[in-house]
């Protein structure tokens, strides 16, 4: 039962348990179980089913332990259930009742997908579990956060774990590359860029995407974002980039940049071409 809370009939796998690790003692386990193997890319179903009356006898559910169990684990619940931690917590970004948050994903995916030209070959580095990747029946998807990637197993997407400092790919093996609000979340290292380039074919397509932040704009939306959600990704930024120091990145990495686009005035999404060899001395551009 999902949406009836008083149903005490559960059926789990015992290595979900064991994974997500309840610490509630009362009836609120019940919910806990609930929002974090939802949270952790596990599917749930429900199996409806009719309740009788009893013959005889009554319930020992005492009420009000019923429902103070339930409000001491609510706020937990709904914090948990609406940050980061969420295996699904991009997807359901994408259909968010906030609409900036609404406007903000659709839009970034109408730009990256915009900008693909070949979408057969398609890898999508840092990918999440946000629809970019959904909506590509062909992309390959790479995360190191496994609960995203069992998430989207349900969309029957081929799928790798592992990290954009060292991506289990071979050389050229991709006609387009993606890689969209990963770079922030990172330590400075030119270790990332080589490994895009080094996937990407030659005359194949780079979409990278990052906040601008030379942009006073970012900035504002930035503190306003990090303060309404603090769940999200705002504290997760630790390297500051700007357009003008990635061009000459990603000119000496042998790309030309054929286009550069924005999301509300912030965040900057260019679309590259690998023309060229990469340098083999990079230095990794940082806004201060």
């Amino acid at each position: 039962p999902v949406r009836d809370l008083s149903s005490g009939f559960r059926l789990y796998r015992r290595r979900i348990l064991e994974e997500i690790a309840p610490e509630a003692t009362d009836f609120d386990v019940l919910q806990e179980i609930l929002v974090k193997a939802v949270g952790g890319g596990f599917t749930v179903g429900e199996v409806p089913f009719r309740f009788r009356p009893r013959g005889a006898g009554r319930s020992h559910v005492r009420l009000l332990r019923f429902a103070a169990a339930y409000l001491r684990t609510l706020w937990r619940m709904w914090c948990l259930r609406n940050s980061v931690a969420s295996a699904d917590y991009d997807a359901r970004a994408f259909d968010s009742r906030i609409p900036v948050q609404r406007y903000w994903q659709r839009h970034r995916t109408r730009i990256v997908h915009g900008f693909l030209e070949d979408r057969r070959s398609v890898l999508d580095i840092g990918c999440g579990s946000s629809r970019i990747i959904s909506d590509l029946p062909e992309g390959v998807g790479v995360d190191v956060a496994f609960r995203k990637l069992r998430y989207l197993t349900r969309y029957k997407r081929r799928l790798i774990q592992g990290s954009a400092e060292a991506l289990p790919v071979r050389d050229a093996a991709f006609r387009s590359v993606i890689c969209s609000e990963v770079i922030e979340h990172l330590p400075a290292d030119p270790g990332i860029f080589r490994e895009m380039v080094r996937v990407l074919a030659p005359g194949g397509i780079l979409i990278l995407g990052t906040p601008d932040y030379s942009r006073w704009v970012w900035r504002v939306i930035e503190r306003i974002y990090g303060w309404m959600l603090p769940g999200a990704y705002a504290k997760e930024h630790i390297t500051r980039y700007d357009p003008a120091g990635l061009r000459r990145l990603l000119t000496a990495m042998g790309c030309e940049v054929l286009e550069a686009r924005y999301v509300g005035f912030s965040e900057w999404i260019a679309k590259c071409r690998k023309v060229g060899p990469c340098a083999p001395h990079l230095a990794v551009p940082t806004w201060g």
